[in-house]
């Protein structure tokens, strides 16, 4: 059965079922979480900041008293910190879904911990990682499933591989979209793995649209300033750019491979429903070069 029109109010019960969150602190993370916690999930937050953790968690609870949440702390760009978030989560009784939602955008070339470029550091190699080091646990869930958080913003992508940490040349929006499209590249490859395999985990892959989150802090301010007062003709706020990544993650009926973005406006708002990438995202070659690379350079081999 094929998801449309999906909102908030589509999400079913989820009693006894665990998720992990990661970035949700804010945004479109902190939405799912605080949804999920309402419809009876325990959500463990994998968030950098303690301090943001916990406010996040009041808050939650201050909608749902009984929401049951763990703060998992949680820094992407750190290798050493993604395998010690991953033996916090593996001493869980169960896990069922990862949601892969942290990311970064836009920021000035940076570095993280290990040296890799930030935004294909953070965006892809981190969530390769953690997914790589989590399979393991999920494979014991019900109804498990993978989601990865995409972006329209792979349509522009392209996999530099002569270059693959940026040291040439560096560009933004560039490596971006080279990490989302690493992102959805990830996500079909992982998905055929774990055909192959016989694994009972799906993985699946969700876009927001254009939403109204924290990712936007480094747009230069000139653009923020035109569009803010209009932002809500263009843009779904934060709790509806969540629409997608709750039918990927707790919508009825969902398999391996499938990709979830709002429904109108050529995908920039609405309502969650099963959506197409662009061809390249679906590439073998690609994705099987991309995935041996990412092993090597972050040490994460897969069980799959």
């Amino acid at each position: 059965m094929t998801i449309e029109n999906f909102t908030d109010k589509d999400v079913p019960d989820q009693s006894g079922r665990v998720f992990f969150v990661t970035g949700a602190n804010s945004g479109l993370g902190y939405q799912a979480a605080k949804l999920l916690a309402g419809r009876g999930a325990r959500v463990l937050l994998g968030c950098r900041s303690a301090e943001k953790a916990e406010e996040a968690m009041a808050d939650i609870r201050a909608v749902y008293s009984e929401a049951d949440m763990r703060f998992i702390p949680l820094d992407l760009g750190d290798l050493k910190s993604i395998r010690s978030a991953a033996n916090l989560v593996v001493e869980e009784p169960r896990l069922d879904v990862l949601i892969n939602n942290a990311g970064i955008m836009m920021p000035p070339r940076e570095e993280t911990a290990d040296g890799f470029e930030s935004q294909f550091g953070v965006n892809h190699l981190g969530t390769f990682a953690l997914t790589g080091l989590l399979l393991g646990k999920l494979a014991e869930g019900r109804e498990p499933r993978v989601v990865i958080t995409a972006s329209m913003a792979h349509r522009s992508g392209r996999i530099d591989f002569d270059d693959i940490n940026a040291e040439d040349s560096y560009s933004r929006w560039g490596r971006y979209a080279m990490s989302k499209l690493g992102n959805l590249l990830h996500m079909y490859e992982l998905d055929r793995r774990l055909r192959a395999a016989d694994s009972p985990i799906n993985a699946v892959a969700c876009h927001p649209g254009v939403a109204d989150t924290e990712l936007t802090k480094n747009f230069p301010a000139v653009l923020v300033s035109l569009f803010r007062p209009v932002s809500s003709l263009f843009m779904n706020s934060a709790a509806q750019g969540a629409w997608p990544t709750l039918a990927a993650a707790a919508g009825e009926d969902v398999r391996g491979g499938e990709y979830f973005g709002p429904s109108r406006n050529g995908e920039w708002t609405g309502p969650a429903r099963e959506v197409q990438p662009r061809p390249k995202a679906k590439r073998i070659e690609p994705a099987k070069r991309l995935w041996d690379i990412s092993e090597e350079m972050t040490g994460v081999k897969y069980p799959v």
